[in-house]
Formats: C-alpha cells, sequence, structure tokens
C-alpha cells in the first residue's frame, strides 16, 4: 500500500478548514469589551462512564473540586465544560474556536498550529507539564531488529499527520534516513496494531498502545522517546481564544490560577496514585499509564511544571517547521506568536508558588 498525500491531507483538513473559515468571517465581527462574559467554556478530551463523561488531567481535578465554577459564581459567570471524543479531540475544538462556541481547550499541538495559520488566533496561556506523551518504534515479537536502521527498505507503518509523526521524522533525521529508505504505510493506530500482528508490516511507529503489544507478546519496543530530549515528546497545552483573552483579561487570570493551583496539587507525590487513576479513565490500563510516566527524564514535580521552559518553546519551533514544510499550514507562524505569558507568572505569584518550579531544558532533567 502506497502512502496517499491527498487522504492525509483529508484528514488533516476538512472541518478544521471549513472552521478555519468561519472563524476568519467572526473575526471580522469582534465583540466589544465587557466587563466579565456571562459564561465560560473549556473543552478537552473526555470518556464516558455510566454514560456520563469524565475529563482527564487538570479539568477533571478542577472539575471535581468545583474551586473555579464558585469563584466564577461570585462574579455572576458561569463555567460549562465541552467534552470531546479522545480519536477526535483535535478537530471538534479547532472547530469549537473556529465557532466561537468555546473559550479555553487543552490539547495538541499540530491541530493548534493549522488552526492558527488558518486565521483563528488562540494563545497557549499555561504549559501543561514539561514532559509529555511518549512515541514508540515497534517490530513483531520474533524481530531481531534493534534499531531503526534495521528497517532500511522494510515496510513500515505510521498514521501521517499525527502528532506523533515529527518524533519519527526526527528520529529519522537523526540516523540520517528518510521515508524514501522504507515502504511506507500510512495507516491509522488500530490498523497498524493489526498489520503488525499480522506480518504485514516489518515496523509500526505509534503511541502508548505499544505496551499491549508487548504485553500480549505481539511487538516490541526497540526505541522511544524515552531515549530522546524532551522537547522529543508529544504535547497537549492549555490554550485560550485570543478574542477571549483581549476581552476578559481578569477571567483569563482567573481560569489560569486554577490550572496552576491544579498541577500544584497533581505534582506532590503522595497525589501520584490519584493521578495515575485519573489517567485510567479512557479505558488505558493502569501498568500501560505507571510505564508511561517511568524513566522519561523529568521528576514527577517538573512533570505538571506550567512554565514556558525551553522544552515547551523549542517543541513548537520544531512543530511550526514541520508543519509548514509538509504542507499542513500554507504560512509560517511565528513561534512567539502561539504564546501568551502574561497569566503564569501572576498565578504563581498570586498562589505564593513564586519558587515552586524552576526552568526544565529541552535535553531533560
Amino acid at each position: 500500500m502506497k502512502p496517499r498525500r491527498r487522504e492525509m491531507l483529508a484528514w488533516i483538513g476538512g472541518s478544521l478548514t471549513a472552521a478555519a473559515a468561519l472563524g476568519r468571517r467572526r473575526a471580522l465581527a469582534a465583540p466589544s469589551a465587557g466587563a466579565a462574559p456571562k459564561v465560560v467554556r473549556i473543552a478537552g478530551g473526555a470518556s464516558f462512564r455510566e454514560g456520563k463523561p469524565r475529563f482527564s488531567g487538570y479539568s477533571y481535578i478542577i472539575a471535581e473540586q468545583g474551586e473555579l465554577e464558585r469563584e466564577l459564581g461570585k462574579r455572576g459567570i458561569g463555567l460549562e465544560w465541552f467534552t470531546t471524543a479522545h480519536a477526535a479531540t483535535g478537530p471538534m475544538i479547532n472547530e469549537g474556536f473556529a465557532n466561537g462556541r468555546i473559550d479555553f481547550a487543552s490539547y495538541g499541538d499540530l491541530p493548534s498550529a493549522i488552526l492558527n495559520a488558518g486565521g483563528v488566533e488562540t494563545k497557549i496561556v499555561m504549559a501543561n507539564g514539561a514532559g509529555g506523551g511518549d512515541a514508540f518504534l515497534v517490530v513483531p515479537a520474533g524481530s531481531t531488529a534493534k534499531t531503526i536502521a534495521d528497517l532500511k527498505g522494510q515496510r513500515l507503518a505510521i498514521h501521517r499527520g499525527r502528532p506523533w509523526e515529527l518524533p519519527l521524522l526526527r528520529l529519522l533525521e537523526a540516523n540520517h534516513l528518510g521515508y524514501g529508505d522504507f515502504k511506507l504505510f500510512n495507516i491509522n493506530p488500530e490498523a497498524g496494531k493489526a498489520a503488525l500482528a499480522a506480518g504485514h508490516v516489518e515496523g509500526l511507529f505509534t503511541m502508548t498502545d505499544a505496551y499491549l503489544l508487548e504485553d500480549k507478546k505481539v511487538g516490541r519496543i526497540i526505541w522511544s522517546t524515552k531515549e530522546a530530549p524532551l522537547d522529543w515528546k508529544t504535547r497537549t497545552d492549555f490554550f485560550a481564544s485570543r478574542s477571549f483573552i483581549e476581552q476578559y483579561p481578569e477571567v483569563t487570570q482567573l481560569v489560569v490560577n486554577a490550572y496552576v493551583k491544579a498541577a500544584h496539587w497533581a505534582s506532590h507525590e503522595e497525589n501520584r496514585a490519584a493521578m495515575i487513576k485519573i489517567a485510567t479513565a479512557n479505558g488505558t490500563p493502569e501498568s500501560v499509564v505507571r510505564r508511561s510516566y517511568e524513566r522519561d527524564g523529568v521528576t514527577w514535580r517538573d512533570r505538571w511544571s506550567p512554565l514556558f521552559s525551553e522544552v515547551v518553546r523549542e517543541h513548537y519551533r520544531k512543530t511550526l517547521e514541520f508543519a509548514f514544510a509538509q504542507k499542513l499550514i500554507r504560512r509560517p507562524l511565528a513561534l512567539d506568536s502561539l504564546f501568551d505569558g502574561r497569566f503564569v507568572p501572576t498565578a504563581l505569584a498570586q498562589l505564593n508558588l513564586g519558587s515552586y518550579w524552576k526552568p526544565v531544558a529541552a535535553k531533560g532533567a
């Protein structure tokens, strides 16, 4: 099977392109400044238990503890949670921002770059930690391959256009290889796992489901981003609509304060077990979550750091370069255009956490 560039672009495009176009039209009629919004709308990936949505990460902590809802209520502002399916988080959140139906969201790097390049402006108002998600190179259990170079000339599966394609390209570059050195299969993760199990491919580049392939003795991990600098990992961060920030900076600060406070709670070692349990809400086995937190070059405290460290900035620099080089965005974006660094320092000062976190270098702790 040959990789189909048009299919990959169609996956990235679709609702994203339509959402960006709608956002540009709405940008022409920006709302006038007001004292406070009627409601704050926050989006993020969610799973469903007993028919009810359940968020993960900071959003789960904030929703459960209820402090942000109470603080907003004191000001006559409501709080609404906008749930998205994990498999479609990027397109759904992009469409929500473009339609003006959400104000904040925790989601990934590549969809946000596409949205901003399409004319719908958002800003990262807080980093979701110095760590991130890992990507893995998996071979069949009986394979003798030990490195990516051992797969040269063979069949390699990767779902192109997804956040984990960037670490694969960086791995290839580090080994003086390119896509032309492989028989590339552009297929989704489920199809990739099936292809690996059936022996239709010699390698699969994927996310944490790699552990499940090992547990089932179907595959063997021969490389992961745990062996690479921290900025190679995939990321989700906390974004806000630029128009909302400009119109309601004090409310934006209130929301960021809540997320920094949740990060502080998560960073305590005594809350590690609770955070692991929260991370299993989408059905990921606890054993997989625990392994994902192990030996990744960052301390438990720094895993939840809200700072715009070198790790974060270097990651987004590479993401923007990748998106433009792969023609996923039609114009280059300036790195600084994605960040609004006003709110985290203020939150740290107001919460007396000024010296709690230290900047983390891209090479790791």
